[in-house]
């Protein structure tokens, strides 16, 4: 549920500042906040040696890569449509988790991604008619999922041995810190830090970067394909946000879709006890 708000705060954000002020301040904050728990309520070590090339790494794939290429995407494309792309990472997840970690993405799997996909395709079709979105922001939001599947896995296949809290603290650091040149070099129009950008940004930050990545990183840990099973709730709740918030239209495909994706989410995890 506070994964599938990103795209909704993002897009009330968006409207007070450019995508990658917007981004880059929710990252340092969030990082900051991170830190300081980390560094004096957890007291956890300090990465050493491979451990910040690791961190690096993970943080250029899962926050400067995914979210500075979403949040770009995002000026030309509805919340709607980002909620589909979501879900369409289980599939990059699989094919990536099995060349990487060389395992076998088995039959069932396969059946739960397929009605997956139909079932998001299924509840955004009347959205392809209706949301504006360009060419160029469905290859932007394409490479950002790319990244971020790239980064999912990448982070199940690391023996990591610092806490959950650490690694997603440093990594938002890094990326953020990574994303300021960009944001600094693609300025163009006047920022307007009002009630409307802090507001974007107090969402973004809590909900999203602290408390749905923890729970994120937890599942990957157990398994990167399943974990990317409950990606599919993500349109669903994506599209009753922007019905609520934005205005988007829901409609019979929308309820069709819905329960397409819950049976993908039950063939998923049952397999996963299996």
């Amino acid at each position: 549920m506070f994964w599938a708000s990103a795209s909704v705060a993002g897009k009330f954000g968006l409207q007070s500042a450019e995508p990658l002020v917007l981004f880059t301040t929710r990252f340092l904050l969030a990082g900051i906040i991170l830190l300081a728990y980390v560094s004096f309520i957890d007291k956890s070590r300090l990465p050493k040696g491979g451990e910040w090339k690791q961190l690096t790494l993970f943080g250029i794939l899962n926050t400067t890569l995914y979210l500075g290429l979403f949040v770009i995407a995002l000026q030309f494309i509805t919340p709607g449509i980002t909620s589909l792309a979501i879900a369409l990472n289980p599939l990059f997840i699989s094919i990536l988790s099995a060349i990487w970690m060389r395992r076998r993405v088995r039959l069932q799997e396969w059946i739960s991604i397929a009605i997956g996909i139909a079932g998001v395709v299924l509840t955004a079709y009347p959205l392809f008619a209706t949301s504006y979105a360009t060419f160029s922001g469905m290859i932007l939001l394409a490479l950002s999922m790319l990244a971020y599947s790239a980064g999912a896995v990448y982070y199940a296949a690391v023996p990591w041995t610092l806490s959950r809290t650490t690694i997603n603290a440093w990594q938002v650091f890094i990326g953020g810190l990574l994303l300021v040149p960009f944001a600094l070099a693609l300025h163009k129009h006047e920022n307007h830090f009002d009630l409307t950008f802090w507001g974007s940004i107090a969402w973004l930050v809590i909900p999203v970067s602290i408390i749905a990545v923890q729970l994120w990183l937890r599942l990957l840990k157990r398994d990167a394909v399943h974990a990317s099973m409950w990606l599919y709730l993500c349109p669903i709740f994506g599209f009753l946000y922007s019905n609520l918030l934005l205005d988007e239209p829901l409609t019979i495909f929308t309820y069709i879709g819905t329960a397409l994706v819950m049976v993908a989410l039950y063939v998923g995890q049952r397999k996963s006890k299996t």
